[in-house]
């Protein structure tokens, strides 16, 4: 990419919109999960019986759900990321490389 074609990306307004809003909605997809796998870990630590608690009269734990829903709610934060990043931020990149194409 030459510079001229990288010098008017970066002046354009919608770069910094998608810039902005990109990073924002990650780092609040990342401070979700961190906030949700550091309580299960303070729990754990801290409170060792509430997930020790068998369910039913089997041997699986209260843990072992929640843990699994962790892993899920990944997946799920994954997803909704892709969902966006695919829509929302393609859709302002576009704009972006059309406006920088059309201004030669």
């Amino acid at each position: 990419m030459s510079q001229n074609i990288y010098d008017r990306v970066r002046a354009n307004p919608k770069y910094t919109e998608l810039v902005q809003k990109r990073s924002s909605f990650a780092w609040k997809l990342t401070i979700t999960i961190l906030v949700v796998y550091y309580a299960f870990i303070l729990v754990i630590a801290f409170s060792p019986t509430t997930f020790g608690q068998t369910i039913g009269s089997g041997v699986t734990t209260v843990g072992i759900p929640i843990g699994f829903g962790i892993i899920v709610l990944s997946f799920i934060l994954t997803g909704v990321y892709i969902q966006r990043a695919n829509g929302e931020f393609d859709d302002l990149n576009n704009q972006i490389k059309e406006e920088a194409r059309s201004e030669k």
